[in-house]
């Protein structure tokens, strides 16, 4: 398992009206890092000619994050055949676990936007 880690200091605009921070926030803090982890894994990769798009996200909040909190933010990728990956995510504030998630990614042809099998290529920048 290749896990990917990024720290965060919780910012104000990322509060809601119950003073924690939002479910909304979460989702786009798993977005960055999976576009981080991408970025990372691929960047040695030539003639890259699809997309991932998601298909399902599933989301367990276990605890609170609040304004100033510092978080940790892993994710690794799954299992991965035919046109799907799935990708982990867990976030923390310190040792206590916040989130816990996976998404469904689809891979898509760049041009045609159709589902398009993942190749031994895909999978080796995938799992390292």
């Amino acid at each position: 398992m290749n896990v990917f880690e990024q720290k965060h200091i919780v910012i104000a605009n990322e509060i809601d009206e119950y003073n924690h921070v939002n479910n909304v926030v979460y989702v786009q803090w798993m977005q960055n890092i999976s576009d981080a982890h991408w970025k990372e894994l691929s960047k040695k990769a030539t003639n890259i000619d699809y997309v991932w798009f998601v298909i399902r996200h599933e989301i367990d909040y276990k605890n609170q994050a609040v304004l100033g909190d510092e978080v940790t933010l892993r994710t690794w990728v799954g299992k991965t055949e035919g046109i799907k990956s799935i990708r982990h995510f867990e976030i923390y504030r310190g040792e206590t676990l916040l989130v816990k998630s996976q998404t469904t990614f689809c891979l898509l042809d760049a041009t045609t936007k159709k589902p398009k099998r993942i190749t031994k290529e895909v999978t080796n920048l995938l799992l390292p």
